[in-house]
């Protein structure tokens, strides 16, 4: 007896051991994944404030060239030779507005959505702010892109700065719900963004590519933003708690409107 209990421990032991090996290596993944995923989004989250910026001299000469049209000179009458002029015009010249306007849109936007996100912000679920961020970054290159007048340009600006601070003032938040590592994975990300967004579009239009096709094809950053949080991140209990009790809200607001919109209209019919 005393050596079946002994082999019954030892068993118990090597289960015990083997399942401490599993969450460890499950540990493991999840925090890989989720400082990954952190850092993805970082990128992404500031990459189009980035490009907006770098592409602000090639946004406004577009608007300049396409609202100048030229017209054929007139003929003058004969005079004196004027005096030699050289003109230069080459990639850093001068804008009639200028890229100070750019600026503007993209941090303005920003600044507004820290200011009134502490007021409202906890009513929206957490997939519904990032949606919305992705498809704010994505509509901001479109338009961008295709834009044939300074007010659509800056437009687009704006959307790419909704994007970039809902989304900061989101992930941040998001943050409190998984481990404090991935804190440093997003800060990095962040800091990631400036380079790499700065080179993408130089590298790009330097080697021959429109700024308009550099612009449609950093669309893919956002849906890397989206698949990163819906598929790489690894949702932690406490926010699908969190996303539930939000879509629970913004159902019951939904159905105090309907009943105050019927007995307004009650109203009015006695009246």
């Amino acid at each position: 007896n005393g050596g079946v209990d002994s082999m019954g421990r030892e068993g118990e032991r090597e289960r015990e051991a083997m399942g401490l090996r599993n969450r460890i290596d499950l540990d493991r993944k999840t925090f890989w994944r989720n400082n990954v995923g952190f850092w993805i989004l970082g990128l992404c989250n500031n990459f189009s404030y980035v490009i907006m910026l770098s592409a602000a001299h090639d946004i406004l000469s577009k608007q300049e060239s396409t609202n100048t049209t030229a017209e054929p000179p007139l003929p003058s009458p004969p005079s004196l030779p004027p005096p030699l002029q050289i003109q230069v015009s080459g990639r850093f010249d001068c804008n009639p507005v200028s890229t100070a306007a750019i600026l503007l849109a993209d941090i303005l936007p920003t600044l507004l959505i820290k200011l009134a996100s502490p007021f409202f912000i906890h009513l929206i679920s957490y997939r519904f702010r990032v949606c919305f961020c992705c498809l704010s970054a994505i509509i901001s290159f479109v338009v961008v892109s295709v834009s044939v007048s300074t007010w659509i340009s800056l437009l687009g600006v704006v959307f790419a700065s909704i994007s970039s601070g809902l989304g900061e003032y989101t992930f941040l938040s998001l943050t409190a719900h998984f481990d404090s590592s991935v804190v440093s994975g997003w800060a990095s990300g962040t800091g990631a963004a400036g380079l790499f967004g700065a080179l993408s579009y130089s590298g790009l239009t330097q080697f021959g590519v429109t700024p308009k096709t550099t612009l449609q094809i950093m669309i893919l950053v956002p849906i890397a933003q989206g698949f990163s949080y819906f598929f790489l991140l690894s949702t932690p209990p406490s926010l699908s708690v969190l996303n539930s009790r939000a879509s629970e809200d913004q159902a019951r607001a939904s159905e105090d409107q309907a009943r105050a919109s019927e007995d307004q209209a009650r109203a009015s019919e006695d009246q």
